[in-house]
């Protein structure tokens, strides 16, 4: 496998837990023809509140060269490359991210954590901010399934389903568009437009088995129920939601309590994952 050029999956670190997240941000790395890229930020402040410095700089050094071996078992000819960068890990992370083709970080265990997930959890912050799509792993290894994409429609859904169809193209994967309505919406209207807005993105990848299912209920919850059985879900950042700030709600509930993996596409103007 040959990496492209251009900008790399940009993996946070930040302890053992996040270990499980190398295998997938590798896999995405070679299915995009990526380079790798692992960052543990060392936080001085933190160091000196260690039993010794030295202690917590070998400890960094000893959990980059575990997550490069297991990058390399995913893909041996992958470009992986290692940083342990000075400074505190959000403001590391994100300066990163604006150059990157993917940012990769561990959920923090927020999937099993019904009541207990703070705001400012730094997978909520990374996807909120991030000038680049985020991948949120999870600690399982998540099943075979399809790739599962919420569509509402909006101006921001082409750039996701461009996304989509690229992530599922790479895997080998069967797309699952999926559009959430209320109860005064019309599903044979909203179906047709979901249809429609979908097949924009055919032609670009006509070997992607595609479905396109539209169901009544609260988003959030019907594409929660839907990831069970998906490898990956996409959802925008914020769709058509312009009072919600940085995140939507239904991105938020999907990083919050989706079992599988979430990419939340932000930082993303043009048509589509170029060089993939």
């Amino acid at each position: 496998m040959a990496a492209s050029a251009g900008p790399g999956v940009l993996v946070g670190l930040g302890s053992d837990r996040d270990l499980p997240m190398v295998r997938l941000a590798a896999q995405e790395a070679a299915a995009h023809r990526r380079p790798l890229h692992l960052v543990h930020a060392f936080d001085w402040n933190v160091a000196f509140e260690a039993e010794t410095v030295a202690a917590s700089r070998d400890e960094a050094e000893d959990l980059i060269a575990r997550a490069n071996d297991l990058a390399r078992d995913v893909e041996p000819e992958l470009t992986v490359s290692g940083e342990i960068a000075e400074g505190a890990t959000v403001p590391v992370l994100l300066r990163r991210a604006e150059h990157a083709f993917l940012l990769a970080v561990g959920d923090g265990g927020m999937a099993d954590c019904e009541d207990c997930v703070r705001p400012d959890a730094l997978p909520v912050q990374f996807a909120a901010r991030a000038g680049c799509p985020v991948l949120v792993a999870r600690s399982e290894p998540p099943p075979q399934g399809p790739v599962l994409v919420g569509v509402d429609c909006s101006s921001s859904s082409h750039a996701m389903l461009d996304w989509a169809f690229t992530c599922a193209a790479r895997r080998g994967a069967r797309l699952l568009a999926v559009r959430v309505v209320d109860a005064g919406a019309s599903v044979d209207d909203a179906s047709r437009e979901l249809a429609a807005v979908v097949a924009q993105h055919t032609d670009r990848h006509p070997d992607v088995l595609t479905e396109c299912h539209t169901i009544r209920g609260d988003p959030g919850i019907v594409l929660i129920d839907q990831s069970r059985s998906a490898q990956v879900a996409l959802v925008a950042a914020r769709g058509d939601e312009p009072g919600r700030g940085m995140l939507g709600a239904v991105a938020q509930s999907l990083l919050y309590h989706a079992p599988a993996p979430v990419i939340v596409v932000r930082g993303v103007t043009g048509t589509a994952p170029h060089g993939a």
